[in-house]
């Protein structure tokens, strides 16, 4: 079973620099939640909600400017494993999207569990008494936030 305390993987990962800003992926079908690292990789931040344009070579400029814009130098992307931690079809997606995100932007991947982290997402969202709209419209990249968040406390 696959602990929420560790980076995972089931084959070698380049390793991610030290320092430097990481910018994390929530994957979804339709819409990637992002969020981004201080430089220091101790804080993380919501960033933007990506829609994707369902054309390889648009999302790649998208996500090629995103990483440009935030000078980043690695990639962390959300893995919705099962509750029981077994992977799932949208496990298997995000695993086959931060592949393409590597292979896109020449950046070193890392995933991270993400389960639970959009319901986390949305209990912050309500206990600020925010609409249903504007709770969707921050939802996914403040999930991105907590998954990269995560990621950045596993040496805590």
């Amino acid at each position: 079973m696959t602990s929420t305390s560790e980076p995972l993987s089931d084959s070698p990962q380049d390793p991610l620099p030290e320092t430097g800003v990481l910018i994390g992926l929530d994957y979804g079908r339709k819409r990637i939640g992002v969020a981004v690292s201080t430089v220091e990789q101790n804080l993380a931040l919501p960033l933007e909600n990506w829609n994707l344009a369902g054309d390889e070579q648009a999302d790649a400029r998208h996500l090629q400017q995103l990483i440009e814009d935030q000078q980043a130098v690695g990639l962390i992307v959300g893995l919705p494993l099962h509750t029981d931690g077994t992977i799932s079809q949208l496990s298997q997606e995000a695993r086959q999207f931060g592949t393409w995100a590597g292979q896109a932007t020449g950046l070193p991947v890392s995933y991270w569990d993400e389960r639970y982290t959009t319901q986390q997402a949305e209990a912050v969202l309500l206990e600020v008494n925010m609409t249903r709209k504007k709770r969707k419209a921050r939802r996914d990249m403040l999930a991105a936030r907590i998954i990269l968040q995560g990621y950045l406390d596993r040496l805590s």
